[in-house]
């Protein structure tokens, strides 16, 4: 009876989510608009965004102004947005998914039930794309990691491979000392490896630099 009950539960929160639907034209607004009604979503205005909301852009290609659309919107504290774009290339998938998008969908695809399934995705804080384009994002990370990220040694956490190594072995309770010897690194090495972590990503010390780590994935 309890899991029925969380099963009911859940299904009102998925009929309640609220949309925003922002475009560059009356036109294609109304268009999206007139998708989702009497389709379970509460439709919101402007003056109601928060990170409860899932927002809907609609464009024509997913370009500098479309970028700053969606940065717009996330500063605002709209946590969950999709982008419904008549063309999408390689540039605009990967600007979209900079500039804060978590799902694409083309809108020749847009039908009621697949709009429907992105913005519960979004909701769910789950992405959602179709999967040629998936397979286009991944592969512009793989070229990202290879021709920028590693000849530089970095990863896309951010961090060097040897800060990595470093935040392992502090999480496994080595201390500097060991670490260093493990390494093949001075101690003062690896303290000052920790403090350049430290203060790029504004943690207060070691431990909480571990933790970061540990809580983000890097490690």
């Amino acid at each position: 009876m309890a899991g029925l009950q969380m099963i009911n539960s859940s299904l009102r929160v998925r009929e309640r989510v609220q949309v925003f639907v922002a475009a560059g034209d009356p036109v294609s607004r109304d268009g999206a608009t007139s998708l989702l009604r009497g389709q379970g979503v509460e439709l919101v205005d402007d003056h109601r965004l928060d990170r409860d909301v899932v927002a809907v852009v609609v464009v024509d290609d997913v370009d500098d102004q479309s970028a700053r659309e969606i940065r717009s919107l996330r500063r605002r504290g709209v946590e969950s947005i999709v982008v419904v774009a008549t063309r999408v290339d390689d540039g605009g998938l990967l600007a979209a998914v900079e500039a804060g998008a978590c799902g694409v969908l083309r809108r020749g695809e847009s039908s009621p039930q697949n709009l429907l399934n992105s913005i519960h995705a979004a909701a769910a804080g789950e992405g959602s794309l179709p999967p040629d384009l998936l397979g286009r994002l991944l592969g512009q990370v793989g070229r990202l990691q290879r021709q920028v990220l590693s000849p530089h040694g970095l990863t896309f956490s951010g961090l060097t491979e040897r800060e990595v190594k470093v935040l392992k072995l502090l999480a496994d309770g080595l201390d500097t000392s060991e670490v260093g010897r493990q390494l093949y690194l001075s101690e003062r090495t690896v303290k000052n490896v920790v403090h350049d972590v430290t203060s790029r990503l504004n943690l207060r010390n070691r431990t909480h630099a571990v933790a970061y780590a540990l809580r983000h994935g890097f490690i």
